[in-house]
């Protein structure tokens, strides 16, 4: 492994949460326990000022990149890497309930029967156990944070997360 790719004030720490992360990936499939990855990512609203001119024969097409931006959403992406399942969610907003209600989709929705869902994600700050209580009635909250079993990636390690590459 290249030394840039591990930060260098943190090896210890970026090694070992690596290491958990790999070894979870190295488990077999087992479709009582999915492992799903989860990231977001936020996007822009953009349309085209100019329509574009088609390619003809002897000539290139034609682009303007000058844009009009209408406004930013958020899209939550889950995807369970060995079986090919993915669930997309587009929010106004990253906040820490928008993440509790995509996690109970992924229990309740995507995964109704099975035994645990180990979800693989990086460690913002709304990936936290209080983004359920903050959203939902404690037993409610419990309910849904006994379905996971959470792998964060390491710090500066988000690469790590088979989500990462989905929305682009």
């Amino acid at each position: 492994m290249r030394g840039w790719i591990i930060p260098p004030e943190q090896n210890s720490a970026f090694v070992a949460s690596m290491e958990e992360v790999l070894d979870v990936y190295k488990r077999p499939y087992d479709e009582t326990r999915p492992v799903v990855c989860m990231d977001e990512s936020p996007k822009q609203l953009i349309s085209s000022t100019r329509k574009s001119i088609e390619m003809g024969k002897g000539r290139e097409s034609r682009v303007d990149y000058e844009y009009v931006r209408h406004g930013m959403v958020n899209i939550f992406m889950a995807n369970e890497p060995l079986k090919g399942k993915r669930m997309v969610e587009i929010t106004r907003f990253k906040k820490k309930q928008d993440w509790a209600k995509f996690i109970k989709r992924i229990a309740d929705e995507l995964y109704p029967d099975v035994e645990k869902i180990t979800l693989v994600m990086d460690n913002f700050k709304t990936h936290d156990p209080s983004a359920l209580y903050e959203t939902f009635q404690p037993e409610e909250a419990k309910r849904i944070w006994d379905r996971f079993e959470f792998v964060y990636t390491p710090k500066h390690g988000s690469w790590l997360n088979m989500a990462e590459i989905e929305p682009s």
